[in-house]
């Protein structure tokens, strides 16, 4: 998306009291006298086109020292965001029911596709990446700041598909891989989990090591009841990796969870130096100047 703008729109309140002096301010000719009048045309349609084309270049030199400029907020260059990578529980487990609303006979990682997708359209700014695990790992989306693309993978994705157990520290071992390419200042990994670490060849405590040696900030969610995850292994994960615990038994806990995330990791306004932008002045003074050189040509040739 392109938005035009000025840097300094003030600069046009100038244009009204000089195009009005333009009109007004008559300037006074010599007097000179000549017989044979009939050799002149009529002057008076030149000289309104001169005053529409003074008043042109003056509007474009105004417009220039308003300096118009065009920010390109699609440009990946304009993000000024956080790089984050949600690392979602996709065990056997996670087709239980019963998380939802007690109409809701949706299971758990439904619930979690679409609370995720939600999450991931919020962060306008930022890069976003999908990881799952169950007995193993793999890289779902990889991080990129298309978030239609990444909703709609998060839509394709099914409990089960990366094994029944859970392996927690592969989840996050393979959340720090996919960031390995990042130049973000701010690293984010949210693990969300129902289960019990069962599985993999990477400890939860070597993931956490990972993560803290590529200065990534680490959130863990476990969801479920109480018990059915192991809540002091998560809570330890978070605080090593200088982020936060929470847990949630219901959709509207997770939702209240994943919302209170994007508020503690919002991404900072972004400031002139991170904004990719084209100023356009150049052509308003060329525009200006032609117009100046050729009344300047005309009135020598009529001279």
């Amino acid at each position: 998306m392109n938005i035009w703008s000025f840097d300094f729109a003030w600069a046009f309140l100038a244009l009204p009291p000089i195009l009005y002096c333009l009109y007004a301010c008559k300037i006074i000719p010599q007097k000179r006298y000549f017989p044979h009048l009939q050799f002149f045309g009529n002057p008076s349609k030149w000289r309104n086109l001169e005053w529409l084309l003074k008043a042109l270049a003056v509007t474009l030199m105004v417009g220039a020292l308003a300096t118009p400029v065009v920010v390109d907020f699609s440009d990946p260059r304009n993000r000024n965001g956080i790089d984050i990578v949600l690392s979602l529980d996709a065990s056997g487990s996670m087709n239980a029911s019963g998380f939802g609303s007690d109409e809701s006979r949706a299971t758990r990682f439904e619930i979690v596709q679409k609370i995720a997708s939600d999450f991931v359209m919020k962060r306008r700014e930022d890069n976003v990446g999908v990881v799952v695990f169950g007995d193993f790992a793999f890289i779902a989306t990889p991080v990129t700041y298309e978030k239609e693309i990444i909703a709609e993978m998060i839509g394709y994705l099914s409990h089960g598909m990366a094994g029944q157990n859970t392996a927690i520290g592969e989840g996050v071992a393979q959340a720090v891989r996919a960031l390995k390419d990042s130049k973000a200042k701010s690293k984010v990994i949210i693990l969300l989990t129902d289960g019990e670490h069962n599985s993999g060849a990477i400890s939860p405590k070597e993931a956490v090591a990972m993560a803290q040696k590529a200065k990534i900030k680490l959130y863990t969610i476990g969801i479920g009841e109480k018990g059915e995850f192991d809540s002091k292994l998560l809570a330890q994960m978070a605080r090593d990796g200088g982020g936060e615990y929470f847990s949630a038994t219901n959709e509207k806990e997770l939702k209240a969870v994943y919302d209170q995330i994007d508020t503690l990791e919002r991404s900072r306004i972004k400031s002139a130096e991170h904004t990719f932008f084209e100023h356009y002045f150049q052509y308003a003074v060329a525009g200006a100047l032609l117009i100046v050189l050729w009344l300047g040509w005309r009135r020598r040739v009529k001279g």
